[in-house]
Parts: C-alpha cells; structure tokens; sequence
C-alpha cells in the first residue's frame, strides 16, 4: 500500500511540474510573438509617416 501512494506521489509531483513548465514556455511564446509585432507595428508606423511628411 505504501508503494503505491509513494508512487502516485511522484506522479503528481512530475505533472506538477510539467504543468509548470508548459506555463513558462507560454509566457514565453507570447512574450515573443507581442515584441514581434510592436515590432511589426512601428515598421508600418514609420513607412506610413514618411509617406504622408513627403507629400
């Protein structure tokens, strides 16, 4: 009986942390994907000022 808590303890400890490990790897998707498009955002910004000054 012990043998099996202590193995579904470990069960749920491993799945705690792979929970929390796909948590980190989302942020840090999304993270990216918002710094490319600021990115993206400024380019069009800039290309669309320069064609409205040059008039």
């Amino acid at each position: 009986m012990n043998e099996r808590k202590l193995f579904q303890d470990m069960n749920y400890r491993s799945s705690k942390k792979k929970k929390r490990n796909s948590l980190k790897k989302d942020r840090g998707i999304t993270l990216i994907a918002l710094v490319i498009s600021i990115i993206v955002m400024l380019i069009l910004a800039g290309v669309s000022l320069n064609a409205v000054i040059r008039r």
